[in-house]
């Protein structure tokens, strides 16, 4: 059995690549192959490629074409609906979930990390909402843990209630090593969101080692090794 799953934040700047990596790694020292996409990323790095689409390639155990883990790729760093006016080259989800068919014939996991917050505009009718409503997948939701998280996971976590998906797990993504009362705030997302928390992931530790902090076997159905094709 393929699984597959769609990584948000709560909001642009939470560390959502350094989740997926770490999640890559993760399920890779389980013994699974697996494989991140990025579907849409905006911002061209000096070498023509994009640095979160970067990370992730180096974090997954295959290598399949870049176009498969990134279909759309915008020149400025800016709000991918903007960027996809501005390059005319509007986002078509289609395409997505195609380029996602393929590479679930590819690993046994593939993370699907989704671009800023849970919902960022895409043109002037669809969102990132959208797009997990469109793909279907399980929801992980990254929580920067900073003043201010507990609103933004609380409405980000009713937002994806709202369509109708369901929210697997929740990673605590220590963006503020000096945020008061982490434990406190920590036990309070604990409390009043209704998905396991996988995690917490020390600030500014690199992807690899941050997997061990990372509890796959809190998601439903997920098995490791053999037992999982």
């Amino acid at each position: 059995m393929n699984r597959t799953f769609f990584i948000v934040g709560t909001d642009t700047g939470v560390g959502k690549t350094q989740v997926a990596c770490a999640l890559l790694y993760a399920t890779r020292q389980l013994g699974l192959s697996a494989v991140g996409m990025k579907p849409i990323a905006a911002g061209i790095e000096a070498d023509g490629g994009n640095e979160d689409v970067t990370r992730l390639l180096a974090a997954s155990s295959i290598q399949p074409p870049v176009a498969l883990v990134n279909p759309y790729l915008y020149d400025s760093p800016i709000a991918p609906h903007l960027a996809a006016a501005e390059a005319g080259r509007p986002i078509v989800i289609a395409l997505i979930q195609q380029a996602l068919a393929q590479l679930q014939t590819l690993a046994d996991v593939v993370w699907v990390e989704g671009v800023g917050g849970f919902r960022v505009p895409l043109d002037d009718q669809q969102d990132t909402a959208d797009l997990a409503v469109a793909l279907a997948l399980p929801v992980v939701l990254v929580v920067g843990m900073r003043l201010g998280c507990l609103n933004h996971a609380l409405l980000t976590a009713e937002a994806i209630e709202r369509r109708g998906l369901y929210l697997a797990g929740w990673v605590a993504n220590q963006i503020d090593p000096a945020m008061a009362r982490f434990e406190a705030n920590l036990a309070t997302l604990q409390r009043r969101l209704n998905a396991p928390l996988l995690g917490v992931t020390p600030y500014d530790l690199n992807p690899e080692d941050a997997a061990v902090a990372l509890d796959l076997s809190r998601l439903a159905d997920f098995s490791p090794g053999p037992a999982y094709a």
